[in-house]
């Protein structure tokens, strides 16, 4: 074939078919440890990728163990979304070890957040969560202003004294977090706010191409939040002021975003075993206070809960910060505040 002619049939060829074609850019690579977190993420990536979630099922953020596959998923990440080291322990040292050019999102560090400190376990004295009464003026985020959560938590001081009958219980290792702040920052409907938001921020930041799509994502997620947010106060009004006791304390965000009557935890921290003591000082609170129901987790035993409850006539319940039984996906994050408040309804109402 003479040359001229082989020249024609190359440039008639599809330009696919060329070895040497420039491949479009590849969408960022995210990866999210846990479910409500990743349920955000992935509501914010819809129409450009999915995010890949590190901790699904029963399994605990504050015990796991990474594997193989998920220490490589970190290792290719472009970004990598995390609450805290004091929430996600784990991930301490494979976060230490990324590559330079690895973007990391730690969540509890974000602007608009409000943060609150970790209580001390067992019997809580009376408190008022004042959801009715919060300062509503100044706030700089109306969904704060919706939800009546305090814009000056973030600045709450940490000095809790971890000599609290802590000694005598074997909880003074909890981990929670180094400077005392409660981690469970996301069953606040305004702090999953805030985080959405930095996560579009970040996301447009890393891949500007789609900076468009990802806030045009955001604002379809603010307002589907909006909206849930009124449903979800619709149903607590009933049950707002009835006591209740939870397995660990992992519910305040929760308590303050919609008003709640928590009246104590069983442990301050999962992974330790409560004392003697703290069983029958819970016990007590059951029966002085009231509380309706008394509230285990799937990711943890109910023997404990079991044992405090059964001789105060109070019902069991469960919640599930983490949504162990609720599909991943863009939903998730909804679905897993749904399911809490449900089961709080279900069994606050029983009295």
């Amino acid at each position: 074939m003479p040359l001229s002619s082989l020249r024609s049939t190359l440039l008639a060829l599809p330009l696919l078919a060329l070895p040497f074609t420039v491949q479009a850019a590849e969408n960022p690579s995210v990866v999210v440890s846990i479910k409500p977190i990743h349920g955000i993420a992935s509501a914010i990536m819809a129409g450009v990728g999915k995010p890949a979630l590190l901790i699904d099922g029963a399994s605990s953020p504050h015990a796991y163990s990474l594997r193989p596959s998920e220490a490589r998923s970190l290792q290719e990440a472009d970004l990598v979304i995390y609450v805290s080291h004091g929430l996600e322990g784990f991930l301490k040292k494979p976060l230490a070890t990324l590559s330079g050019s690895a973007h990391q999102l730690e969540l509890a560090d974000i602007d608009g957040l409000a943060v609150r400190a970790m209580r001390e376990g067992g019997a809580w004295e009376s408190h008022d969560h004042d959801h009715e009464g919060h300062d509503h003026e100044g706030h700089e985020d109306e969904h704060h202003d919706e939800h009546g959560h305090d814009e000056h938590a973030h600045a709450q001081e940490h000095d809790h004294d971890h000599d609290h009958d802590h000694a005598h219980e074997g909880e003074e290792g909890h981990h929670h977090d180094e400077e005392g702040a409660d981690p469970h920052i996301w069953l606040d409907p305004a702090n999953g706010a805030a985080i959405a938001t930095a996560i579009a921020t970040e996301l447009g930041e890393i891949d500007p191409a789609h900076a468009g799509t990802y806030q045009d994502n955001l604002k379809k997620f603010l307002a589907s939040l909006d909206a849930l947010g009124n449903d979800l106060e619709t149903q607590l009004a009933p049950v707002r002021e009835k006591p209740f006791v939870v397995f660990h304390d992992a519910y305040q965000y929760l308590e303050a975003g919609f008003g709640l009557n928590a009246v104590g935890s069983i442990t301050v921290s999962p992974e330790q075993k409560p004392g003697a003591k703290r069983l029958h000082e819970i016990e007590d609170k059951i029966r002085n206070s009231n509380a309706v129901c008394v509230f285990a987790e799937p990711q943890f035993r109910p023997a404990i809960v079991e044992a405090v409850v059964a001789d105060t006539g109070a019902h069991i319940g469960t919640l599930d910060p983490l949504g162990a039984d609720i599909p991943a996906g863009p939903d998730a994050y909804q679905n897993i505040l749904r399911q809490n408040v449900g089961a709080l309804v279900d069994c606050l109402s029983q009295s």
